[in-house]
């Protein structure tokens, strides 16, 4: 992505793609790039959707695929400029243990409205956000705000709360409008567990009976661990469920 000041700059999605002519979730991800270029003030092409598809043909693998059985083979960020142009760029995927993740808890970038909870040009402070929590020992970092926790530095937290309910961030408070959420939503349901926005706190994940993190990258990863203390139980109904929607997704 790019690291202008501005974020005003760009609207972009990432993808999985299958590393020839599939993309997971294409459909929500250009409606959600048509939504925040619209909030961004940034006229998108006709067509965007068509000319992405036809031109992956044309694309050179960026490395090995990854191959993990539930994870895309590589990444596609689709970005549309505020001059209209679009670029392509594919990108390996790390490949993610099977065991409970690790996180830290870091301070959300504070952009203002109406660029809050949209992907905009200026993802720097996330980027920060990731190195930040690898330095930290951690696999991720998890971003507060008035400890309210808002994101993910490169996924979108989802928690079992105690009272049956899977909560996520609201794009109210500034969350992302999540595209991995919104493709598990009708699997998660279905096996029994409802899906809805909250404020999360940091006192409300460490009561959680598990909680999940996800996202076009990773896939669906367990959360074991915030700043050392533990979530609830890994691997539970919530995983079991986001999973195999997951899996019936991309497969």
């Amino acid at each position: 992505m790019p690291s202008p000041a501005d974020p005003n700059s760009a609207v972009w999605s990432a993808m999985g793609w299958d590393g020839e002519k599939t993309l997971v979730s294409a459909e929500m991800h250009f409606a959600r790039i048509h939504r925040h270029a619209e909030i961004l003030g940034i006229d998108v092409p006709e067509g965007l959707a068509d000319t992405v598809i036809s031109g992956l043909g044309e694309l050179e693998h960026p490395g090995e695929p990854n191959e993990s059985p539930d994870q895309a083979n590589f990444l596609l960020i689709v970005e549309v400029s505020s001059e209209g142009e679009i670029r392509l760029e594919p990108r390996t995927i790390q490949k993610w243990s099977d065991g409970p993740l690790s996180a830290v808890s870091l301070l959300a970038p504070n952009w203002e409205k109406p660029v809050r909870g949209t992907k905009h040009g200026d993802w720097e402070p996330h980027r920060a956000a990731r190195k930040a929590a690898v330095e930290n020992g951690a696999d991720l970092g998890l971003l507060f705000e008035n400890e309210v926790l808002i994101d993910g530095d490169r996924c979108a937290p989802l928690l079992l709360d105690n009272d049956g309910v899977a909560y996520h961030p609201s794009h109210d408070d500034g969350a992302l409008d999540s595209v991995t959420i919104q493709t598990i939503k009708e699997g998660i349901e279905d096996a029994g567990i409802p899906v809805r926005p909250a404020k999360i706190t940091l006192s409300m994940i460490l009561r959680a009976s598990e909680m999940v993190v996800c996202g076009s990258g990773m896939g669906i990863r367990s959360l074991g661990t915030i700043d050392g203390r533990e979530i609830g139980t890994p691997n539970g109904p919530l995983f079991s469920a986001a999973k195999k929607s997951w899996m019936e997704e991309i497969c």
